[in-house]
């Protein structure tokens, strides 16, 4: 049997408007409906799943911070912070949860700026391009990371 683990699922800005913002990109379901697919599937693997989106910096800032002492682990998209934010790659490095970064699209098949993430580096992570799924396929693989990886710690 598994220790319970407790996840952050962190959405970054914009994501409040998933299902209506350029559909062709992001696909058409909402945040309510992925944060309820994480919720079943964080059911599925025995994992508390909880989820918190912001279009502010320092707010998610604040919240990795909170997340030290409460969570094993975080799954992220940071939206366009990814590519702005030292901010929040040095709040991920701070707290030192492993990390799983994720993409609705696939950031290497668009603009040029979209291509350098500054939390890949302290992500043990990332996956990018497969819609909705991206964050089913990242909360397993954190789950599996922390199940494995991590035994002695969680």
């Amino acid at each position: 049997m598994f220790r319970p683990l407790s996840l952050l699922v962190l959405h970054g800005p914009n994501l409040n408007l998933l299902g209506q913002r350029e559909p062709g990109i992001y696909g058409s379901l909402g945040l309510a409906e992925i944060n309820r697919q994480l919720e079943v599937e964080g059911k599925k693997l025995a994992v508390e799943v909880s989820t918190m989106q912001s279009n502010h910096e320092g707010i998610l800032v604040d919240v990795i911070h909170d997340a030290l002492g409460k969570h094993q682990g975080i799954l992220i998209n940071a939206g366009a912070y990814t590519h702005t934010s030292v901010a929040l790659r040095d709040a991920i490095a701070a707290v030192n949860l492993p990390t799983v970064e994720v993409h609705l699209s696939n950031i290497y098949r668009r603009e040029e700026f979209r291509h350098h993430s500054y939390i890949a580096p302290v992500a043990i992570g990332q996956i990018s391009g497969f819609g909705a799924q991206s964050y089913l396929l990242g909360l397993q693989a954190l789950v599996y990371y922390l199940r494995t990886k991590c035994e002695d710690k969680v």
